[in-house]
């Protein structure tokens, strides 16, 4: 699955190009209580839309992808941008996450459900996860993702039942898709807790 995935990724950005080079309408509501100078993971972040937004506004971003093709046009973007990102191509069912803590984990439309306990570990004490996908109810009005790729609604809160939630919501996104959002917070370890 992980070839395919990735062969797939990489024609569709050697082909079309990025479809859109502006943040996430969820990343910009949320990024005020993104602490400054945060370090941050952008998990599947293909093109980099949201990671050069990120260090625009004073970052350290390292965007992680199976696509070779878009962390190539990641990397002319943000030079463009006049901003530095990290890239890694790494494909996520087979490659361990690139180590921690970090401040963030930013994850827009990418899902791997295995993942998420891994996030909780490498995202540091009272750091956020920031997570948005749609749900199968998209298929209403859109015909993408496919099903496979979605999440069944109310999936969302049972992925994130190891955080403290800040904001969770389902429904019709400004960007027309019906999607789960959440901004998620790592709780800090208890006073006198062993950190080992």
């Amino acid at each position: 699955m992980s070839e395919v995935e990735r062969k797939h990724w990489d024609h569709r950005y050697r082909t079309e190009g990025a479809r859109s080079n502006e943040p996430a309408a969820f990343l910009l509501e949320v990024a005020p209580r993104i602490p400054p100078r945060s370090r941050v993971l952008d998990v599947g972040g293909g093109n980099g839309r949201n990671a050069i937004w990120l260090a625009r506004h004073g970052h350290d971003v390292t965007i992680a992808d199976v696509s070779a093709e878009g962390l190539t046009l990641a990397r002319s973007a943000a030079a463009s941008a006049g901003v530095s990102v990290a890239t890694n191509r790494m494909d996520f069912d087979i490659d361990p996450m690139p180590p921690g803590p970090w401040d963030v984990i930013v994850d827009f439309h990418f899902i791997k459900r295995h993942l998420f306990p891994t996030f909780r570990k490498v995202i540091r004490p009272g750091g956020f996860l920031i997570f948005c996908r749609a749900t199968t109810r998209n298929l209403e009005r859109n015909d993408r993702p496919p099903r496979p790729f979605l999440l069944a609604e109310g999936e969302g809160w049972d992925l994130l039942d190891d955080f403290e939630l800040v904001i969770a919501r389902e429904g019709w996104s400004l960007e027309g898709r019906h999607e789960f959002e959440a901004l998620a917070r790592v709780p800090d370890q208890p006073a006198g807790s062993d950190s080992e």
